[in-house]
């Protein structure tokens, strides 16, 4: 019983000691793959048999190249790119193919990298004339492939830059620099006459406008003066009007007072003309008597045959009397 107790306690020791030995903890910015049926996959637990699996760091690996091209003409260009490469999760079969099983099997796969980077801005290169090749073109066009990096090296583009791109001929360069400042200064001149196109069509509109509004204005000044001018030409009528209802209510009242003197010819002594008469002959006995009657008091010429009726016959009674 104590031998069998003895083999147990050290068997026990021996797997302690061999989980020690052998059993680690992963740490956070480590990736750590296994093998199993041919199959290479991440190891998701937080203990993991350090001889039976691979540890790659997640730091990104940087790149730095400086490449030759040739672009169309046979003109020589150089390129210098910055950039950095981290291992793709989904594609850590690809990464160990490339760089091997090693814990530097993304720097391996980063040289591949580099490599198929040197070959992409050769291609970019071959395809344009010199004075057409621009670092946004070339950043553009390596991004556009970044996606088969992936596939082919289980590395993924964290980041590229075209450093610089300048033709290894430096009179070249110095003729598109000039090229360049003359364009600029081409597309300066263009914008000045742009700007002073649109601001004389501002003003013109401005002026337009303005315009518009003051013709609106005498539109408007001449419709108020024509409605005051129809207001007071219909004052003018209505005191016409209202004036020839006077005379004509004037015309009738006289026309009546003649038809009663007519009928009636005792009562011009009551006229105002015979009271200027009577007053006048109280002063002369024996004289004539000269009366002047304004047009007004003549103003029907019946009212002056009745009145020098009357005076006749006055003149003849005191006569025969």
């Amino acid at each position: 019983m104590e031998i069998a107790f003895a083999i147990v306690a050290v068997l026990l020791v021996a797997v302690v000691l061999l989980v020690i030995f052998e059993f680690r903890f992963r740490q956070p910015d480590v990736l750590v793959l296994h093998e199993s049926n041919g199959k290479i996959s991440l190891r998701s637990g937080l203990l993991y048999p350090r001889h039976f699996s691979l540890l790659i760091k997640r730091a990104p690996c940087p790149i730095q190249l400086n490449v030759e091209a040739t672009a169309a003409g046979n003109l020589g260009v150089n390129v210098k790119l910055v950039g950095s490469v981290a291992p793709a999760l989904d594609n850590v079969q690809s990464l160990v193919r490339i760089g091997g099983w090693n814990s530097e099997a993304i720097a391996r796969a980063a040289e591949e990298t580099s490599i198929q980077l040197e070959g992409l801005v050769k291609e970019y290169a071959e395809q344009a004339e010199i004075q057409a090749l621009s670092s946004k073109g070339l950043a553009d066009y390596l991004n556009g492939h970044s996606a088969q990096f992936k596939e082919r090296f289980g590395v993924e583009l964290i980041s590229l830059a075209v450093h610089s791109l300048e033709p290894a001929d430096s009179e070249i360069a110095d003729a598109l620099r000039q090229q360049e400042q003359a364009r600029l200064l081409e597309q300066t001149e263009k914008l000045n006459n742009l700007a002073r196109v649109s601001a004389a069509k501002a003003k013109y509109k401005a002026d337009e406008e303005i315009a518009e509004m003051e013709h609106d204005l005498e539109l408007k000044k001449s419709g108020l003066k024509k409605a005051l001018l129809e207001q007071e030409n219909a004052l003018a009528q209505k005191r016409l009007e209202d004036e020839l209802a006077r005379s004509r209510l004037r015309l009738s009242f006289e026309k009546e007072e003649l038809e009663i003197l007519k009928n009636n010819p005792e009562l011009l002594v009551l006229t105002p003309q015979a009271a200027r008469l009577a007053e006048a002959s109280q002063g002369l006995k024996n004289a004539r008597t000269i009366i002047s009657l304004s047009p007004q008091d003549l103003a029907g010429s019946e009212l002056v045959s009745l009145f020098q009726s009357m005076l006749n016959k006055a003149l003849e009674d005191k006569k025969n009397g």
